[in-house]
């Protein structure tokens, strides 16, 4: 994969992180968990950084808590007993399915803000006439590196206050007040600098997308299995 990460531009990321959003839309009513987990195992090859960072432990609390709410509050008929209560094997795979694509969506959506730069899908919304929308993704995309460094240095000092031991649930508000106004105060300061600098939306350049030598076929084999997907579906 590293050989052909030169022949690969911008176009091909695109491209397949549209083509994993597509293939969990199109499977979000069909069990095809087998489907899910090919399509992980893909974007895990392709980007493989990305899954690194999902296999930590508050991702695991995070997936644990998605499959649990599921189970307890499914609507399957209970067929199965777990300390005393009465599940559903239906829930569970569903939920176990949900957490599929979850990884699906955020391994893609990793691997594409890493590997191509904002300025390019920026000027690519400006080249289809959408005028500031492009600063605004900028924007968003620059937030997040912000909002995740100040969320940390929140959590570590709201845990070294003693924030979350006895009166946990006004820490955690207090926690969220917190990365909120980071967020807001971190945006203004953008939106501030694009003004003295005479930003207007009606100037916004349009940056062509770096297209590689493999990029039309990354764009064809997408198109072709989501073809064939809805083609065998059908």
């Amino acid at each position: 994969m590293n050989a052909l990460r030169p022949n690969v531009g911008s176009l091909a990321h695109i491209a397949i992180f549209l083509w994993a959003l597509l293939m969990v839309t199109l499977t979000a009513a069909a069990p095809l968990g087998w489907l899910l987990g090919a399509c992980l195992l893909l974007l895990a090859a392709i980007y493989p950084f990305a899954l690194r960072r999902l296999a930590r432990p508050r991702w695991f609390y995070l997936f644990a808590l998605l499959v649990s709410v599921n189970l307890l509050f499914g609507k399957g008929e209970p067929d199965i007993a777990l300390w005393g209560l009465q599940l559903s094997t239906a829930d569970l795979v569903a939920g176990l399915q949900m957490v599929l694509r979850a990884l699906v969506i955020l391994v893609a959506a990793d691997g594409l803000a890493t590997s191509i730069d904002i300025s390019e899908v920026a000027g690519l919304f400006e080249r289809f006439g959408l005028s500031g929308l492009g600063f605004s993704l900028g924007v968003a995309i620059n937030l997040l590196p912000n909002i995740r460094e100040g969320a940390l240095n929140a959590w570590r000092a709201l845990g070294m206050r003693g924030g979350l031991r006895s009166q946990w649930w006004r820490g955690l508000q207090l926690f969220a007040l917190t990365v909120l106004t980071n967020a807001l105060r971190r945006s203004e300061e953008i939106v501030l600098a694009a003004e003295a600098r005479a930003f207007s939306p009606e100037k916004a350049r349009s940056y062509a997308l770096r297209v590689g030598r493999l990029d039309w076929v990354v764009v064809a084999l997408g198109a072709t299995s989501l073809a064939l997907f809805m083609l065998l579906r059908g």
